[in-house]
């Protein structure tokens, strides 16, 4: 038999953690519209986030190197489904929600610029007088008004649940809201889950891309005590393995040493703290789903390898540096001429003013359309 939306609900409510968030007690759509017959609003919200531009683009938009550099690096969009393959592993294990989660991981980088972070900071920095840039708040920004695929409401009408989720680096600020309601000071459970979710991802991957890329070293890895860990679990698990073999079984290691962590981490603390609502979660002493201080610290040795040896390599930091100017100047460009931007874009002038409006059209590029339009409009 079919299940329709109703039995999902039950599903949820005979299966979920007390402490998880229920598709049929949301807080809701910020435009009213009938509950889909089938689908639970969680699994509409993410149908909705899948199906919209802003999730296509991300196919062409720089993880760590420029969208084109090669076929099997990751993009922005390939990062996202595998962090959303680790959300939903991660979400199920604690018994929440994991149409939510899902949903959170999808949507939470559709408004990154092109270009990587380096992209992002160019942009905060054309709009500082105009309120700055924000990746995570123009994720929200596109799902709520720079979506325009219904005629009822402007964005895509998501779920309170699932907009609140895309504010991580918010929640923490005192009296934090969206919509009248506190989304601190911890994010609920589902949000907690997709933040650790995208760390485990680009820990693992990026190191990947970057050993393809001839950028880092093993002997360089070797050194650091998360690749030891990670490396001295592949020698338990398999013998005889080429160096290729071991590379390889290393780095799936590092994601798998990084989920059991959170699991048990997050466990004790569930253990300890007892929440029997989505209220206990935020207002607890302290965030519940989060690494070991032993992780941690391995971490951050680990990531700031990554920033020293790979993400301002030479050989990545300067074909970004590169495209970054080019797409200052495409910014400018769209400043000082706004009847070159799309017709969407021009239409949303008057109300937003030209600043936004050249940002938001900016960061909606991808690396590819950024280019063709440097070379069709002579920004150098």
């Amino acid at each position: 038999m079919t299940n329709n939306r109703q039995a999902w609900e039950t599903l949820e409510d005979n299966g979920l953690a007390p402490y998880a968030a229920h598709s049929a007690t949301s807080r809701g759509r910020r435009y009213e519209e009938d509950a889909h017959p089938v689908r639970s609003c969680f699994q509409r919200d993410r149908d909705r986030v899948l199906h919209s531009r802003c999730f296509r683009r991300l196919e062409y938009k720089t993880q760590v190197f420029v969208n084109g550099t090669a076929d099997h690096y990751r993009t922005r969009l390939t990062h996202t489904m595998e962090m959303t393959a680790v959300g939903r592993t991660l979400a199920r294990a604690f018994r929440v929600n994991e149409d939510l989660t899902e949903t959170i991981c999808l949507a939470h980088d559709v408004g990154h610029s092109p270009f990587g972070h380096r992209g992002e900071h160019v942009l905060n920095e054309l709009m500082k007088d105009h309120g700055g840039f924000d990746h995570n708040l123009q994720s929200l920004r596109a799902v709520n008004r720079l979506e325009y695929q219904y005629p009822g409401f402007p964005g895509l009408n998501l779920t309170w649940e699932v907009r609140a989720g895309l504010l991580k680096h918010e929640a923490a600020a005192p009296g934090a809201e969206l919509d009248g309601h506190p989304i601190g000071p911890f994010q609920y459970l589902e949000a907690q889950v997709a933040d650790v979710a995208d760390d485990m991802s680009y820990h693992a991957h990026d190191v990947d891309d970057g050993l393809s890329a001839g950028l880092i070293t093993l002997t360089q890895l070797r050194e650091l005590a998360f690749w030891k860990k990670a490396a001295a679990r592949t020698d338990e698990q398999y013998a005889g393995l080429d160096e290729d073999q071991h590379r390889r079984i290393t780095i799936r290691n590092l994601l798998d040493l990084q989920a059991q962590d959170v699991l048990t981490e997050g466990r004790r603390r569930l253990e300890n703290h007892h929440p029997h609502g989505i209220a206990d979660i935020m207002n607890a002493p302290e965030r519940l789903i989060i690494f070991s201080d032993e992780m941690t610290g391995m971490l951050k040795e680990f990531a700031d390898f990554l920033y020293q040896q790979l993400y301002y390599h030479p050989g990545v930091a300067d074909a970004n540096s590169e495209a970054v100017e080019l797409m200052r100047g495409l910014f400018l460009h769209y400043v000082d001429h706004p009847e070159t931007m799309g017709i969407k874009a021009q239409s949303r002038l008057e109300e937003e003013g030209l600043m936004r409006t050249v940002c938001d059209y900016v960061a909606g590029c991808t690396d590819r359309y950024a280019i063709e339009e440097c070379e069709k409009y002579g920004v150098v």
